[in-house]
């Protein structure tokens, strides 16, 4: 039984290259779904022999579940452009255990790195993740930002993903910013509702959690520093909210 490698994509042509063949370590067919990229990102999944399928951007479940209609295989390994299989998942995949387990999906642990910087403290680890999966019973949630998988049976391995998703604090800080506004316009149209002290209350509690409970002060500086990044984004989150309701009023 194969492995059908499915990426969503926009504007990822420092990635792609790295993460089809990667993929294609694993898998027998490697589907790209890609959001009217303006870089080289088709070109180069095509040149590497991807199925490339141009769809606009429906949100980050919703453009994943689109995908499945082109996966010939049950199995799939959903990673992001920016996520590659450490050595323990390869050696997982390759061994096809996963046909003698009762699971039809599996998470996993990512390594995220600023640059070529590992960050493992202050809550940014595990940071768990399902990307491998049987479509026969599990599938992404809907959810327009930060899906998750649902499923029958979901193991929360210990192997692990590499994820380089950020260039530079400028980078990072966009992205977040980005998902942040995702968010609230989900929680909005769901009628989901902060109180006037949920951005503090959330804010305080992210940065206690990451810098106290998630080793950040076992990191001098970095560790404040993304303990703080956590805490922000946090309070952002609910005040951004509090803002659209009084915008609806």
């Amino acid at each position: 039984m194969g492995i059908s490698g499915l990426v969503i994509t926009f504007n990822e042509e420092k990635h792609i290259e790295k993460c089809i063949k990667g993929l294609q370590e694993v898998c027998d067919e490697v589907i790209i779904i890609d959001s009217n990229s303006k870089d080289n990102t088709v070109y180069i999944a095509e040149s590497l022999g991807a199925k490339v399928i141009s769809q606009d951007f429906l949100g980050d479940g919703p453009q994943r579940i689109f995908g499945l209609q082109f996966c010939g295989n049950d199995w799939i390994l959903n990673l992001d452009a920016d996520e590659f299989l450490d050595t323990d998942s390869y050696h997982f995949l390759r061994s096809k255990e996963y046909l003698n387990l009762p699971y039809d999906a599996y998470s996993f642990r990512r390594r995220n790195f600023l640059k070529d910087k590992e960050i493992n403290y202050a809550d940014w680890y595990p940071s768990n993740a399902c990307r491998f999966f049987n479509k026969k019973t599990a599938s992404p949630s809907s959810q327009i930002v930060h899906q998750h998988v649902i499923a029958t049976n979901m193991l929360k391995s210990k192997m692990h993903l590499v994820h380089y998703a950020w260039d530079s604090f400028h980078h990072l800080i966009a992205k977040k910013n980005q998902y942040t506004d995702w968010q609230v316009n989900e929680f909005v149209n769901q009628g989901k509702r902060a109180k006037s002290f949920s951005p503090v209350f959330h804010g305080v509690a992210a940065f206690f959690k990451a810098y106290f409970f998630k080793k950040g002060v076992l990191h001098g500086i970095d560790g404040v520093t993304f303990s703080l990044i956590q805490s922000f984004f946090s309070y952002m989150k609910y005040a951004k909210i509090l803002e659209a309701q009084r915008e609806k009023k």
